[in-house]
């Protein structure tokens, strides 16, 4: 497990403690300079900073990101979401290119990678994208081809050979021997530590019904994890330019990250209590649209939903219970309604 040093530098100072840094590995004949130096709400699993290098060159625009204060899973390793970026690197899957990394003791104190950061715009997380941001703000025809887009990315995704490109390592093999039982023997391991024990009964029930109906796909495939638009940049006409955040990318179902998707634009729109904004494909559209482009039957959706809406609990419990929120911040209940909702 990652352990995060005592002489942690906190936000405010990072960046003066970046530019020496950023010397190091931009050779310049003049000065290197570290500006806009800011923190974007991108994800939380993994704080994010945006700053620019300016030299004699010109700028560079880049991220920076470091693990949290408090880690949110319980294998979270940089180096992992690290190599999945650099495996895919020349795959068709436009990823950020990592300029370095580092693990070791260092000036900021804690472990951080840097990457080029790509252009596009990508949905808003926070409001969801159903009601504030790039989504919101398209009309029905732009929302239809940045759904697609992510669909098609999924695909993309699932088609890649996992095993000539180096990503074996994302199995689970201490946690059994398929990877739908690894997945859950991993999962029901991460619900216990996040609720130090004490997982609530709605996800006892989920780990219950994924062992009932335990099974293995035909074909294990690479998952991006986190697989929703939010984590898409996209450019002016609406086309994919970037694909973000692969801490929780593993080896599992071919339905896996389209269940990952649809729970949580169910839980951007119908459980917010209004239905998906026009040009939104359905459900049934989208099944349709994915099975055509895998030439695959999608199987098990339901309980990869119920998977996913667990995994996505783990980092949401393990705030719960280690800030202690008051029973009336119920950060996890949209996950608890949804798998209550296909349990029944």
């Amino acid at each position: 497990m990652l352990t995060v040093s005592t002489t942690r530098i906190p936000a405010e100072h990072l960046g003066v403690a970046l530019e020496p840094l950023v010397r190091e590995h931009f050779p310049s004949t003049g000065p290197v300079r570290v500006g806009g130096f800011v923190r974007t709400e991108r994800g939380f699993a993994t704080e994010t900073y945006l700053f620019d290098v300016n030299d004699e060159y010109g700028t560079v625009p880049l991220v920076l990101r470091r693990p949290p204060d408090m880690s949110l899973f319980p294998d979270y390793d940089l180096l992992r979401q690290v190599l999945v970026m650099k495996r895919l690197a020349g795959t068709g899957i436009p990823v950020p290119t990592v300029a370095w990394l580092e693990r070791d003791d260092n000036p900021l104190g804690s472990p951080y990678f840097v990457m080029n950061r790509l252009e596009g715009q990508a949905p808003s997380d926070y409001p969801s994208y159903h009601s504030a941001g790039t989504y919101f703000e398209a009309t029905p025809e732009q929302r239809a081809r940045m759904w697609w887009g992510c669909v098609d990315t999924i695909a993309e995704v699932s088609r890649i050979d996992w095993r000539a490109s180096g990503l074996k390592f994302l199995a689970f093999p201490q946690h059994g021997n398929g990877v739908i039982e690894q997945a859950v023997n991993y999962l029901d391991a991460a619900l216990r530590w996040a609720c130090q024990g004490d997982v609530p009964e709605t996800y006892r029930r989920a780990i219950a019904f994924l062992r009932e109906h335990l099974y293995e796909p035909d074909e294990a495939v690479l998952c991006w994890g986190d697989a929703r638009m939010s984590n898409i940049l996209y450019d002016k006409d609406f086309q994919v330019r970037g694909v973000l955040d692969w801490e929780i990318a593993h080896l599992g179902a071919p339905e896996s990250d389209l269940a990952w998707l649809l729970f949580l634009d169910w839980a951007c729109s119908e459980y917010e209590g209004h239905a998906p904004l026009p040009g939104t494909p359905s459900r049934a559209e989208t099944i349709a649209y994915y099975e055509k482009l895998t030439g695959k039957p999608v199987r098990d959706l339901e309980y990869q939903e119920i998977f996913s809406a667990a995994l996505l609990s783990v980092p949401l419990l393990r705030m719960t219970h280690r800030v202690q929120l008051p029973p009336e911040m119920n950060i996890t209940g949209f996950c608890t309604a949804r798998i209550e909702q296909l349990l029944n």
